[in-house]
């Protein structure tokens, strides 16, 4: 037992720091700023936000964002969807939906430049091609289905708090088994390196933003030129929230749950492959944050489970080490456990096919702190359809 011992207390010094800092995160939560509800704009919100969609081949899940936008109200000017040159109708459909709400345009985006990725690439063109007149800029993605009274609630919320920038944690649609197991323990490995949705973080290497829905300050993106300082990042949302922060900007990520929900992916195998390659956030931050976060992930989320089936045979054992140790991995896995409640209203899993697996979603942990490694140290080279 002496090698066990070692090696238990080798563990320990690797998993009490990572512990002591999850929990320092954790405790933030009850303090959050609460979920965004949805609003109603007054009538000075009059045309005072363009909403910018970039797309590439999504027909087959931009109709609910497209009747969920013809929902908001006075307080959209504008909404510019940019396509990439579809092959699949896209821009039929919207121009389809310009028909009852001319409100709607569709432009094409120039070809990709150099040193570009596609989609901040065709962001930074709505930008550009927006009314300067709007005083906000609000990115969406096509697979967002928004509320109504999302956008208002969003310009309120802004204003009310001071924010520049804000973004929103939508809630998750899930349908198929595997998805239901695996894409919470990829969320949960956002939740275990940054502050809960809804907590102001002053520190900017620390700020998290979604692009999903991206409700920025006109004038502000016009002071960092657009797009343009994130324009090479897979994780483009999060690059430009951090520049923004950076440039003493005030920048806030709240809990969208209740006015906005995502289909992101088909199934396990997609979810895997498409969001998991870019959950390492590896181009918003440096060597040493990507380091830290991976040793933070193994330590308090990728080993536990592991632990304790190597250890359980020893737990009759009378040395301290080998006690710690397996103390340490039960509290962590019934942390772990209990997030679950405290995740569970950002999913929809009314019509999921074995959504009773979102409950063993932790035994997928270890997969998922891989696929953050994996991923850490390959750069995509095909992305929504686009090859790089």
């Amino acid at each position: 037992m002496i090698i066990e011992s070692t090696i238990s207390l080798l563990l320990l010094l690797i998993q009490v720091p990572a512990t002591a800092l999850l929990l320092s995160r954790l405790l933030k939560g009850p303090r959050r700023y609460p979920p965004l509800q949805p609003q109603q704009p007054t009538p000075d919100m009059l045309g005072r936000v363009s909403v910018i969609v970039p797309t590439l081949n999504e027909a087959l899940r931009i109709s609910p964002l497209l009747k969920g936008l013809s929902l908001q109200s006075y307080e959209v000017r504008e909404v510019i969807v940019v396509d990439s040159r579809s092959q699949d109708g896209t821009p039929d459909l919207v121009k389809a939906a310009q028909q009852q709400d001319p409100r709607f345009r569709v432009m094409t985006d120039d070809p990709l430049p150099s040193g570009w990725v596609g989609r901040p690439w065709a962001l930074h063109n709505g930008f550009l091609f927006s009314s300067e007149r709007s005083e906000w800029f609000l990115g969406m993605d096509a697979d967002i289905q928004p509320h109504s009274g999302l956008v208002a609630s969003l310009v309120k919320t802004a204003q009310t708090e001071g924010y520049d920038l804000v973004s929103l944690s939508p809630q998750f649609i899930l349908k198929y088994p595997g998805e239901c197991w695996l894409q919470p323990s990829l969320l949960i490995t956002l939740l275990y390196r940054f502050d809960p949705a809804g907590i102001y973080t002053e520190q900017p290497e620390r700020v998290m933003g979604n692009g999903q829905c991206f409700l920025c300050r006109r004038s502000v993106l016009a002071a960092i030129n657009g797009y343009s300082s994130a324009k090479s990042s897979f994780c483009d949302d999060v690059t430009l929230a951090r520049n923004i922060a950076a440039a003493g900007f005030k920048v806030g990520f709240l809990d969208g749950a209740k006015v906005l929900k995502v289909r992101m992916y088909e199934g396990a195998m997609e979810t895997w492959k498409e969001w998991g390659r870019s959950l390492d956030l590896k181009d918003a931050s440096n060597r040493a944050q990507i380091w830290g976060d991976l040793w933070l992930l193994s330590a308090v989320q990728g080993l536990p489970l592991i632990i304790l089936l190597a250890y359980l045979p020893m737990s009759s054992s009378p040395y301290l080490p080998i006690s710690l140790i397996l103390g340490l991995n039960i509290f962590l896995l019934f942390i772990r456990f209990a997030l679950l409640l405290a995740i569970a209203p950002s999913y929809d899993r009314k019509n999921a096919k074995g959504g009773w697996l979102f409950w063993l979603s932790p035994l997928a942990d270890p997969l998922a702190v891989l696929r953050i490694f994996l991923s850490a140290f390959q750069t995509p080279r095909e992305w929504r359809g686009r090859k790089y």
